[in-house]
């Protein structure tokens, strides 16, 4: 069938929507992740469904004018099959031709879009800024004026300027396309694009806001300093951006920007060095940004965001690297209590409070208080709404849950934790199909996030879908570096298909493992529950509560525990916790 030419039109097929003229692909009226070329390949393979699209032709609708590797093409065809759950061999949705292209074989509906939202904010992209000193050792600057800038202009009047996620933007360094496409690309009407030189001691950042419906550029600036000067360039970027999309700027929000970072240039700089580090979201880099932030608050004691920085990275290691939380518990209260005596009316900083009163302190009223005092502070700060969406699945509170976890997808769709942790939401919830969907969505994002395998990996157990559960556990034991959660998990499983042999060599490892460093109790926990061995299960929940064991918050939720919470010791144990929040 020929391009039907409705570039504008919405299709159904299946369980799935695609609006054109929004770029985003709909599964049961959740938005789907998908990197802007992956939509573009879809959107040009449905247009011409039916029809077989050579693999030259679809890449050059989808890389115009340039020359990519056919690997491309084929990276993005992977991602849609996750995305649409088409299982190999099955060919529900795309059908390849091997050696000659593909082919959309659905029956497609053509329906009417929908319409457009007059109330909506102006949609801006701080593109990421090029950092053409010469010098690789100062991308992380590039990098950190990125994120300032979208920081601070989303706080200028968040109800008529929606500035798109870090995460999202930086999928266009370097920025290659044109800025029409990237408009299309991302559905915004402006951009923002800068650039980092170096002209001897000095730094020079060049700035631009370009409509993208047009490309014409509606101002242009540039800024002179010493490497110390560009503490000030956030806040006069900012504003000189706001008054050119005719914005009115609240006295209020631009005191908030003009004191949001230290005046400290070095303790500047290892701030950015640390924010570097934080978003790779590996224990060596996690390391390296604590040793960095704690230079920052060296150089500048009342720095609130490096302590905010302090106290997150403290806070997820029980989680992420199976720290010991009665050693973090410390460290992280004097961080998050020295941002709040700085700065307590930064989002980061009550943000920070909260992630502490709920991961170590089991204070969850406090931490309810916390994140919504964070998203009144910036509802642009998409880690507010997705640790309000946890909290409140912890307690079944699931109406709500769901719509915060939602919301934060909406801020950082590219952002792969997101919708990991909406698989955890929707686990706690019973609806092992909707976890199974989300935690393929974090994969098709990044296919090496280990959190996405380990929900998969569960919803799958418990979807009876034991080929499945068996790979992703592979992967998340892989990619995890052995996180007690995945090795657990994987005890579980064997337990539950009754290969009691195999589950029992995983939990003698566990136990080994826990002679020599700290092992989450409630992990070796796990294995013997699945076991059905009660008795010693008890004993190691008994011991999780002594260690303040950050997982012991999932056991009244978790589908996994639901026999052992039948004995009346762990019962207990779990309302000695004290995880409770009032409606």
């Amino acid at each position: 069938m020929a391009n039907d030419g409705t570039a504008a039109a919405a299709y159904e097929f299946g369980d799935f929507r695609i609006e054109a003229a929004r770029r985003v692909l709909l599964h049961r009226g959740e938005p789907a992740p998908l990197t802007p070329k992956a939509f573009d390949t879809l959107l040009e393979l449905v247009r011409r469904r039916g029809e077989l699209v050579g693999k030259d032709d679809l890449m050059q609708a989808v890389w115009p004018g340039r020359v990519v590797e056919e690997n491309n093409l084929n990276q993005g065809i992977a991602a849609l099959r996750r995305v649409l759950q088409d299982r190999r061999g099955e060919n529900r949705y795309i059908q390849t031709v091997s050696g000659r292209g593909f082919r959309f074989v659905a029956d497609v509906r053509i329906v009417d879009p929908t319409p457009p939202d007059t109330s909506a904010p102006h949609m801006l992209a701080v593109l990421p800024f090029g950092n053409l000193t010469g010098d690789p050792g100062r991308e992380y600057l590039a990098d950190g004026l990125t994120e300032e800038t979208i920081v601070a202009l989303g706080q200028i009047d968040p109800r008529r300027l929606s500035v798109t996620s870090r995460t999202s933007v930086m999928a266009y360094r370097p920025a290659t396309d044109s800025v029409a496409r990237i408009g299309r690309d991302l559905g915004v009407a402006y951009v923002v694009e800068g650039t980092l030189r170096a002209e001897g001691e000095r730094l020079r950042v060049t700035a631009r806001l370009v409509r993208t419906r047009d490309q014409v550029q509606i101002w242009s600036a540039s800024f002179d300093s010493e490497p110390r000067g560009m503490l000030e360039f956030q806040r006069e970027l900012a504003e000189a951006i706001a008054r050119q999309v005719r914005l009115h700027l609240e006295s209020r929000r631009l005191t908030a920007l003009e004191y949001r970072q230290t005046r400290n240039a070095e303790a500047f700089d290892a701030y950015l060095r640390g924010r570097h580090f934080w978003h790779q979201l590996t224990p060596a880099t996690t390391r390296r940004a604590l040793e960095l932030y704690a230079r920052a608050t060296s150089l500048d004691p009342d720095y609130a965001l490096a302590w905010s920085g302090i106290a997150d990275a403290l806070c997820a290691r029980p989680i992420t690297g199976d720290a010991p939380p009665l050693e973090l518990r410390g460290p992280a209260t004097q961080a998050s209590e020295q941002a709040l005596r700085a700065q307590p009316d930064l989002a980061e900083v009550q943000a920070s409070l909260g992630f502490r009163r709920f991961w170590l302190d089991w204070d969850w009223p406090g931490a309810e208080v916390a994140f919504r005092r964070a998203v009144e502070l910036d509802p642009n700060y998409p880690f507010s709404h997705r640790m309000l969406g946890l909290l409140y699945s912890h307690v079944g509170r699931t109406r709500d849950s769901l719509p915060a976890m939602r919301r934060a997808r909406e801020l950082d769709p590219l952002l792969p934790v997101h919708h990991a942790l909406s698989a955890q939401v929707a686990f706690a919830a019973r609806d092992f199909p909707l976890a199974a969907q989300f935690a393929q969505q974090a994969l098709v994002i990044d296919p090496e996030f280990w959190i996405g395998h380990f929900h998969l990996a569960q919803a799958s157990i418990e979807l009876g879908d034991d080929e499945a559960a068996e790979r992703a556990l592979a992967e998340a034991l892989r990619t995890s570096g052995g996180n007690s959660k995945a090795v657990a998990l994987k005890g579980h499983h064997l337990a539950r298909c009754g290969r009691t042999d195999e589950a029992r060599k995983v939990l003698d490892a566990l136990t080994e493992q826990s002679r020599e460093r700290f092992v989450p109790p409630c992990a070796i926990a796990l294995v013997h529950a699945s076991l059905g061995d009660i008795e010693a299960a008890a004993l190691l929940v008994e011991r999780a509560f002594e260690a303040r064991d950050v997982h012991l918050m999932f056991l009244q939720v978790d589908p996994k525990w639901d026999r052992a919470l039948a004995d009346s010791r762990i019962a207990t144990i779990v309302r000695q916790c004290g995880f409770a929040l009032g409606e």
